[in-house]
């Protein structure tokens, strides 16, 4: 198992997150959640979340990416998914919540379609 890597950069006002690993209960969720909130916390509210090298996805990994989505709305932006790997696509739409979400094939799409 290895550990939840997490990169971001900055587009504009688009901040573009790339999580790699599992988002799994424990430190990998404890950490999505402590750097979306901090992003949040600094007025960065329009997220995209690059899902592709995450592998591995439980209900607190869910848990935290509609949290994500709702704490973005909330303040006025959004979280906008790309690149997903069939097993988050999978396990999204099993709960019926992948309609919830945007998704795009690249971070470039998802981040233009905040103009």
């Amino acid at each position: 198992m290895r550990p939840l890597e997490i990169g971001y950069l900055k587009h504009g006002d688009v901040s573009a997150v790339t999580l790699q690993g599992g988002i799994v209960l424990g430190p990998p969720v404890d950490s999505v959640k402590q750097t979306l909130g901090n992003l949040m916390q600094h007025g960065e509210n329009k997220l995209v979340l690059n899902l592709a090298g995450v592998d591995r996805l439980d209900s607190s990994g869910i848990g935290v990416l509609v949290w994500a989505l709702r704490a973005s709305k909330e303040s006025g932006g959004d979280t906008r998914l790309t690149q997903l790997p069939k097993v988050v696509a999978q396990t999204l739409n099993m709960c019926q919540l992948l309609p919830l979400f945007a998704v795009f094939d690249t971070d470039e799409a998802a981040i233009a379609s905040f103009e």
